[in-house]
């Protein structure tokens, strides 16, 4: 989607912040509402739902984490948690909860706004996807033959390799959790095996990076995740 009058919803208890950051994203032309807790958050989402929200993780009432969990009930809006570096368990919970992606305080804006601008256009969830044909930056994967593309070069892939890489390409720019990927993956029942994630992972980035020491497409997100960004295609 255009980002262009994107609606953004804001939530965070602190004055301070929801005044700088309805500034910065208000000059950027996005359209802002702001809500002081979840609690709020949730009345304001009965009227309309925004293209993206925006959450602090400790607020009274209703915090980021329950905000998240709530809002997954009933929408796929994108979420981005603020966090403190001394969040690390709240952080997990929030992404498991369904938070898409997060950001550390302190951060600069323009590390904010390219974080926004990758949520505002991230392609639908996996379960959304019905298309025989992924296209998203550099690779194309064609599931009816299960061949993968990346510019224009095929890969050769294990079955499992493909399944990897497809449910991260269904979610590029965002941060998905060891525990999400091995569900997605493997069955609900080796979530608590990571070792499946650092071999697979590893497999992958020999087959896709030029450089598997320093990757570009699958970013390690250390003690969270990975992050797949897929670049963008040549014109």
């Amino acid at each position: 989607m255009t980002t262009e009058h994107a609606h953004i919803l804001v939530v965070d208890d602190e004055p301070q912040i929801t005044r700088v950051l309805r500034t910065t994203l208000v000059a950027q032309g996005y359209e802002i509402r702001v809500a002081n807790d979840g609690e709020m958050a949730l009345e304001i989402m009965k009227d309309s739902t925004p293209n993206l929200i925006i959450t602090d993780l400790s607020m009274p009432r209703v915090n980021g984490v329950e905000l998240c969990r709530r809002v997954r009930a009933v929408s796929q809006v994108p979420i981005l948690v603020l966090s403190v570096r001394d969040q690390e368990e709240q952080k997990i919970e929030a992404l498991d909860a369904g938070a898409d992606d997060y950001i550390t305080k302190p951060f600069s804006m323009n590390e904010l706004l390219a974080r926004v601008r990758a949520n505002l256009r991230r392609a639908p969830r996996a379960e959304d996807v019905v298309a025989d044909v992924v296209e998203v930056g550099d690779f194309r994967i064609d599931l009816a033959t299960r061949t993968v593309f990346v510019s224009g070069r095929e890969l050769k892939l294990t079955p499992k390799e493909f399944d990897l890489l497809l449910y991260l390409s269904q979610h590029p720019n965002r941060v998905v959790p060891h525990r999400t990927l091995l569900a997605a993956v493997w069955g609900a029942s080796s979530t608590e095996q990571p070792e499946y994630l650092r071999v697979f992972i590893g497999q992958l980035r020999k087959k896709l990076e030029s450089d598997p020491a320093e990757p570009r497409y699958i970013l390690t997100e250390r003690w969270i995740g990975y992050r797949f960004e897929p670049g963008s295609p040549s014109l």
